[in-house]
């Protein structure tokens, strides 16, 4: 991430990412690994966010924030689903801004664009998981999200899926 001078909030401008900001991306997901101490857990490279972000078969959507022609922040999102309320939504993966603009309210301009995005596309929800430890659960809070206290994220993933998918069916088992 260009490091430039940081201006003012109201020079924060947000729109949709392009491929050429994908560099960008990876060094804000990087940025975030860092503060939490888990940058080994970032696999995540330019071509990943280029083939995901912007190929043939987009799995996620995101927006920038820049200011100073730096790319400060950025909201990661996809849509998501609730069968039992019927609801489409968006689900914000992930939320970032550097350290060297937090404070400004950009994080707070990030996710009111993917409101306003969800709004226009008929959603009528926002979704997005807090790592537990992370201190900016206040900062949800203060949104007006509320923690699902009864809904537990699962994740099945490398070997174990791996061993999923090499267990022969079993009868009966739906």
């Amino acid at each position: 991430m260009n490091q430039g001078v940081f201006t003012l909030e109201t020079d924060v401008t947000i729109r949709f990412a392009s491929v050429d900001d994908a560099e960008q991306i990876v060094g804000l997901l990087q940025e975030l690994a860092a503060f939490h101490e888990r940058e080994h857990l970032v696999k995540t490279t330019v071509k990943d966010i280029i083939r995901d972000g912007f190929g043939e078969d987009p799995q996620f959507e995101c927006v920038v924030a820049e200011a100073s022609g730096s790319i400060v922040g950025m909201g990661m999102f996809r849509p998501t689903y609730s069968a039992w309320a019927a609801s489409r939504g968006l689900f914000i993966e992930e939320l970032v801004v550097a350290e060297i603009a937090r404070g400004h309210g950009i994080g707070h301009k990030i996710v009111r664009e993917v409101g306003r995005i969800a709004r226009e596309r008929g959603c009528e929800h926002l979704e997005l998981n807090v790592v537990h430890a992370n201190p900016a659960k206040d900062f949800y809070d203060r949104f007006g999200f509320s923690h699902v206290e009864d809904v537990l994220t699962y994740r099945l993933s490398g070997k174990r899926f791996d061993r999923l998918m090499d267990l022969p069916h079993l009868d009966g088992d739906e």
